[in-house]
């Protein structure tokens, strides 16, 4: 980027006195005591892009724990909190050299120096630099970022989330549900949208894990770790949809891929969250992206009881049920952690994310599973229908019951605490749940001959066609948008002239 982004105390010098051309932002989550908002002369507060309050609770500004809290702040700068106001920043750094503006006295050691770093696309793991400090002297600049199309790439892969294969998931399952009513054409396109996502999104992992590990591991080390499982889910939801298709060789080709990817990182994910010393050992920590572990396991046994059932195969129908097995215990252990998380301890509205909505979805795809497993040979499942049955049905409800629930805490999120109501990719996150329990609730009404079980579904697929077709369109017009006021750190834009006609700010003891 080549705009020059440094940053400062809000009672020092404005940037009219040093001469400096851009826009002056306060990156503080709390406006500062004993400062007048009319006195600060500021361009822009971005409250949302300062670290959360439980991290900045942890790091108490202890500089010991700076470097941690770096690695954490940069995972954290990814996530839906933090996702708006950061591109945000980016495009004003774009367009202009900015002043990052913070109350704390140890600049070195802040989270306005680490923004500044992230913003100069710093992805080494050092210090960042206050505008205090001299750069080491060097026999020469080095060579100037790629702009245009290839920075703007660079970019989004760079800043890759996790979860990004969840819309690969939520349009698979729309996919699979508008099959199953027999909108074959709608479901012919959303598969084919599904799996171009896949082919761009798995190569874009792959990238970065290779060009910015050092990104890769510390989100993998993050409490928000179980969001790498949506690849191995992705994988396996096209292929029980391609399956329905008659398209066994390649649904095999996607479960070989997803069972992979599942036996890998569901093992590797707990571990490396038990072995880090590098965690918060807090339920603050604790997230609705944590069913990922149980619904890994379900796709496993969704898409091999699936492909068992077009292609007969003893092996297959093992691996459905021992997964369907190992997925139902996960989701009991990760419930029981959730509802600990979410009653023992205080949510704030922007903290409460639409990945909680994955509770609901988890138990969904459990029951889908199960209902699944009912088609196979019982002899071979080792499991009775009943007993299947039994456990669908009773997840089926609890699923049910967990709705209005989830409702009634966005209406909170949103409409009494005034969260704003924007696209950012955890809508991903509800898409696939309304999907799956649509899906579910059909395939149970056909599985048990419950005719009102399958009317109902029918009209739950239309409401997550809608859902699906509203959220799509959000993406796309945030695309539009972000492209239309410059993008994201492509360094393109041209810098504003300088503002000589800012006052000085006044301090205030």
């Amino acid at each position: 980027m080549g705009n020059r982004i440094t940053c400062r105390r809000l009672s020092e010098r404005t940037a009219a006195q040093d001469g400096e051309a851009g826009g002056r932002v306060l990156v503080d989550r709390v406006w500062p005591m004993g400062v007048r908002r009319g006195d600060a002369l500021l361009d822009e507060w971005l409250s949302n892009i300062a670290p959360s309050s439980e991290l900045q609770g942890w790091y108490g500004r202890h500089p010991l724990r700076f470097d941690e809290f770096r690695r954490r702040y940069l995972t954290e700068l990814a996530d839906e909190e933090h996702r708006h106001a950061a591109a945000r920043l980016r495009a004003m750094a774009a367009d202009r050299s900015i002043t990052l503006l913070t109350a704390t006295e140890d600049m070195d050691h802040s989270h306005a120096a680490v923004l500044a770093e992230w913003l100069a696309g710093g992805d080494e793991d050092r210090a960042p630099r206050s505008e205090s400090q001299s750069p080491a002297p060097g026999p020469a600049a080095p060579a100037p970022p790629p702009s245009g199309y290839r920075a703007a790439v660079s970019s989004a892969v760079t800043d890759l989330n996790a979860a990004s294969l969840s819309f690969v998931m939520g349009t698979g399952i729309v996919s699979t549900a508008l099959y199953v009513i027999g909108a074959g054409t709608a479901s012919a396109v959303l598969l084919w949208v599904a799996l171009a996502g896949f082919a761009v999104l798995v190569p874009a992992y792959g990238w970065r894990l290779l060009r910015r590990r050092q990104r890769f591991v510390a989100d993998f080390l993050g409490p928000r770790a179980f969001a790498f499982l949506t690849l191995a889910v992705s994988a396996n939801v096209l292929a029980a949809r391609l399956v329905a298709d008659g398209h066994t060789a390649v649904a095999g080709a996607f479960l070989a891929f997803g069972a992979l990817g599942w036996l890998v990182l569901d093992y590797a994910v707990p571990f490396a969250l038990i072995t880090t010393l590098k965690r918060d050992p807090s339920f603050d920590q604790v997230n609705g992206t944590w069913f990922l572990w149980a619904v890994g396991s379900e796709s496993v046994a969704v898409a091999a009881a699936s492909l068992a059932r077009a292609a007969p195969s003893h092996a297959l129908v093992v691996l459905a049920v021992v997964c369907w097995a190992i997925g139902l215990i996960q989701y009991l252990l990760t419930a029981a952690i959730v509802l600990a998380r979410l009653l023992a301890r205080p949510i704030r509205p922007e903290g409460l994310m639409t990945s909680v909505w994955i509770f609901m979805g988890a138990a969904a795809i459990t029951v889908l599973a199960a209902v699944r497993l009912t088609a196979l040979p019982p002899e071979e499942t080792l499991l009775s229908r009943p007993l299947l049955i039994g456990v669908a049905v009773v997840l089926w409800a609890f699923s049910s019951w967990l709705i209005p629930l989830l409702l009634a805490l966005g209406v909170w999120r949103h409409f009494l605490r005034r969260v704003p109501l924007r696209y950012d990719l955890g809508w991903w996150n509800l898409v696939f749940p309304m999907g799956m329990y649509a899906v579910t609730t059909h395939e149970l009404g056909r599985a048990t001959g419950t005719s009102w079980l399958m009317n109902t579904g029918r009209w739950e697929v239309w409401v997550a066609a809608v859902v699906w077709a509203v959220v799509f369109a959000a993406m796309v017009a945030s695309k539009i948008r972000a492209r239309s006021t410059g993008g994201r750190g492509s360094g393109t834009g041209r810098a504003h002239p300088a503002r000589a006609d800012v006052p000085p700010a006044r301090t205030v003891p």
